[in-house]
């Protein structure tokens, strides 16, 4: 028999990892790569897409009339597509006559490997000196900067694909604009006379 109940320690859970790039560490790591692999650290951050989709790429998956792309390799039914901004457009129009079904290919012409990638992307961001990154940061990356800059929950989960909520929460530190606008839209919602009416009803409380 066990005179007392023995004492457990509950591991804690690690938190989530919080890495994303600065502007300037994006000029840094912009100004040394070849081309190719400017290309894609390029994409990726104007897409939040990770490297296998990004190598995956068609000419096929991408609609240039309508500056979507579509994420290829996807597991679901349900396709999801990413809108190109102008940066990530004006990449794909400059690639458009590659003579290949593949859309980013290396400097000798041929579909990128994923191994070759991960390599180069290590021994470039050594070269710039940009330490504890790796290319999935450039994901985290897109979906900091959105949050940054007031995109709502809802979109930057649509964006990155997430399946949860609970993954998008991982970014809720970065929420604060997105908070703001919200405050600032309840403001102007507000009657114009609103106001006037608790200035009134104050001064009459004081008298």
């Amino acid at each position: 028999m066990i005179d007392k109940v023995p004492h457990i320690k509950c591991l804690q859970e690690t938190p989530p990892r919080d890495r994303w790039l600065t502007y300037e560490e994006e000029e840094r790591l912009l100004s040394a790569p070849p081309e190719w692999l400017r290309d894609v650290i390029i994409f990726a951050l104007e897409t939040g897409w990770d490297q296998g989709e990004i190598i995956a790429l068609l000419w096929t998956d991408i609609d240039m009339d309508k500056r979507l792309a579509i994420v290829p390799r996807q597991k679901t039914e349900t396709k999801r597509s990413t809108p190109l901004s102008d940066r990530a457009f004006s990449l794909l129009k400059r690639l458009e006559n590659n003579n290949s079904p593949v859309v980013f290919l290396n400097d000798m012409g041929e579909p990128i490997n994923q191994l070759t990638l991960k390599w180069r992307f290590r021994v470039l961001c050594r070269e710039v000196g940009i330490q504890n990154f790796r290319f999935k940061d450039l994901r985290h990356t897109f979906a900091s900067r959105l949050a940054q800059n007031g995109v709502d929950p809802y979109t930057v989960q649509k964006l990155m694909g997430h399946k949860s909520f609970s993954t998008t929460a991982r970014y809720a530190h970065h929420f604060i604009e997105s908070l703001r606008k919200g405050i600032k839209t309840m403001e102007k919602a507000r009657p114009s006379n609103s106001e006037k009416i608790v200035r009134k009803r104050a001064t009459l409380e004081i008298s």
